[in-house]
């Protein structure tokens, strides 16, 4: 991995773009992306995580993210962290595992931007809930945010808009 690659943050609620911008973004610089790993979690299982599978959610997520590293070039897109699966956390079950906290604490991204829930919601079968939970996610995940005093830059739009706007603080592709 180069001491260059910066790796870059996209958070958001549910359904709000997260995976289509990292993807776009990653073709756009030629670099890669790490998919939200708790997408394959609720595909394998068949099932919505129970608390005890926060921690090891997050922690794959994570590894996924240290091993794209290597591959990256410039920008590695990461469609979450485990500061989502912390909120997520504290959402549903009102708290936060220990070990789920200490790896949410190292936040340590280059660029934070999060998807803004401006577009229609859809179902995703077991692992979306509803508009209602999308806007307070994205509430929480602002608070938060301002809370831990994480900079962070709110995309909106369709998908050209909020490439525009990333491509505009993190500069154009190498040629």
């Amino acid at each position: 991995m180069s001491a260059a690659v910066l790796r870059v943050a996209i958070l958001g609620a549910e359904s709000s773009g997260k995976s289509t911008l990292a993807e776009s973004l990653a073709a756009h610089y030629g670099t890669v992306w790490v998919p939200e790993y708790l997408r394959e979690f609720v595909d394998t299982h068949a099932r919505v995580p129970f608390e005890s599978d926060q921690y090891p959610i997050a922690r794959t997520q994570r590894q996924r993210e240290d091993a794209a590293a290597g591959r990256a070039t410039r920008f590695l897109f990461c469609d979450t962290t485990p500061l989502m699966t912390a909120l997520y956390s504290r959402q549903y079950w009102g708290r936060v595992d220990p070990q789920l906290a200490r790896l949410d604490s190292s936040h340590d991204y280059a660029w934070t931007f999060v998807t803004a829930p401006d577009s229609p919601w859809e179902p995703d079968g077991l692992q979306r809930e509803s508009e209602e939970v999308r806007q307070k996610v994205h509430r929480m995940l602002l608070e938060t945010l301002e809370q831990r005093a994480i900079p962070y830059v709110l995309l909106a739009g369709p998908l050209g808009q909020r490439m525009a706007q990333v491509e505009a603080l993190l500069g154009t592709p190498a040629a």
